[in-house]
């Protein structure tokens, strides 16, 4: 009877421990890790680059490896393609007041389907797209390689737009001035990225300083649309064919990422967006007669980025946003204020409600932000790049809500 009364108590603590380590319902903090604090990249990912089990950050033109974050050389020769940037060569950095960088959003994916993670850079808004072939631990520079002429909008999406596993990039051409989504190859002699008509309207959502992009199901038909502020495109029921059908909706500002979720349990998606360039986290309630904008809060600027995640594991979908700081290089309302990173927990109900947690006031986000488990404790971490630097915030919080 001791024996079954010992086991069963040390059964029940696996458990609970069990629980706690896959994110059962806790209050999250995070600790800070500095993997540099020069300006190389406004865009992120994440990827087991060297095959050691580790995920590793890629950051513009370097790559840090976990867990020490020792530094290394992705590429060398496409930071310095245009002098207006005011590169510093040695260093491969930007200069964080006067310009910009030419990686303004990151994607890891296999391309060739060799085995090994590839980079996918995407530059200034409406210029070429690239991937850099991991060189298999090899001591060498990755190989650059074209993907497509011109991708806009300034929250480009990565998502698997097709349901085949991989993730595609959506976006404007705006040469061609056109929506499009590009599919991504899916065999390993083909690493062409093939481009898909959403629309041809060249006044709809193709400058390629457009703000604001999401791709959810907006009809309940179980095929994910496309959202800008001014309306949305239906996905057909055949993904590939062109013209997809336009419904107006106007969201009124320029924003971040758009999410896209039924925040009310009304049984209608709701939207979800947040301020490139100024103020204001908005919650865009969708009725039988329109939309319903509530601010959800105006007190930090320049929320140029926005990813969505259950943070404290109570099965509820958290978001997370950071001031880009220096987005306009000191032209942007409330620029010089603190670059906070913020998580917002959300309480839902018929009226759901958001409670704000500061994370960090020296870092804030780029134009992305990854939320992903970095050294696999069943907690979801944060990684960010930005004239700040490059940042990991690991989730460590044990404690119950």
């Amino acid at each position: 009877m001791k024996t079954f009364t010992y086991t069963l108590r040390v059964l029940l603590f696996s458990l609970v421990f069990v629980g706690y380590a896959m994110g059962a319902n806790h209050t999250p903090d995070f600790k800070k890790v500095i993997l540099s604090t020069t300006f190389l990249s406004e865009g992120v990912c994440v990827g087991d680059v060297n095959h050691d089990g580790k995920k590793d950050v890629m950051a513009g033109a370097f790559w840090f490896e976990a867990p020490k974050w020792t530094k290394h050389t992705i590429s060398d020769d496409d930071i310095r393609y245009d002098k207006s940037l005011k590169v510093f060569p040695k260093d491969h950095m930007f200069k964080v007041d006067e310009g910009y960088s030419n990686s303004f959003l990151n994607f890891a994916q296999d391309v060739n389907h060799d085995g090994w993670v590839d980079l996918i850079k995407v530059g200034l808004p409406g210029e070429a797209v690239y991937w850099f072939e991991n060189p298999k631990n090899k001591a060498e520079l990755w190989k650059k390689h074209f993907l497509y002429a011109s991708i806009g909008n300034e929250s480009p999406l990565f998502e698997d737009v097709n349901g085949d596993g991989l993730k595609d990039i959506i976006g404007n051409d705006s040469k061609s001035k056109q929506m499009v989504w590009l599919q991504a190859p899916n065999t390993k002699k083909d690493t062409i990225w093939k481009a898909h008509v959403i629309s041809s309207n060249p006044n709809l959502g193709t400058h390629k300083y457009t703000h604001g992009l999401g791709h959810g199901d907006m009809n309940g038909d179980g095929r994910k649309d496309i959202v800008f502020k001014e309306g949305w495109w239906e996905c057909p029921q055949d993904v590939l064919a062109n013209e997809w059908t336009y419904h107006p909706l106007s969201l009124s500002f320029d924003s971040a990422h758009i999410m896209v979720l039924d925040l009310d349990g009304d049984g209608l998606v709701d939207l979800l967006n947040s301020s490139a360039h100024d103020y204001g986290i908005w919650w865009h309630r969708r009725t039988a007669t329109g939309v319903e904008t509530q601010v959800i809060q105006k007190d930090l600027s320049q929320t140029h980025a926005m990813a969505m995640a259950d943070l404290n594991g109570d099965k509820h979908p958290d978001f997370v946003v950071g001031k880009r700081f220096m987005a306009h290089n000191g032209k942007d309302p409330g620029e010089f204020e603190k670059a906070l990173l913020r998580w917002y927990e959300f309480k839902p109900g018929k009226t759901p409600t958001w409670i704000s947690h500061d994370i960090d006031e020296d870092s804030g986000a780029g134009i992305h932000i990854v939320i992903e488990d970095m050294n696999q404790d069943g907690f979801k971490d944060i990684v960010i790049s930005n004239k700040k630097g490059v940042f990991v915030f690991f989730h460590y919080s044990r404690k119950k809500a």
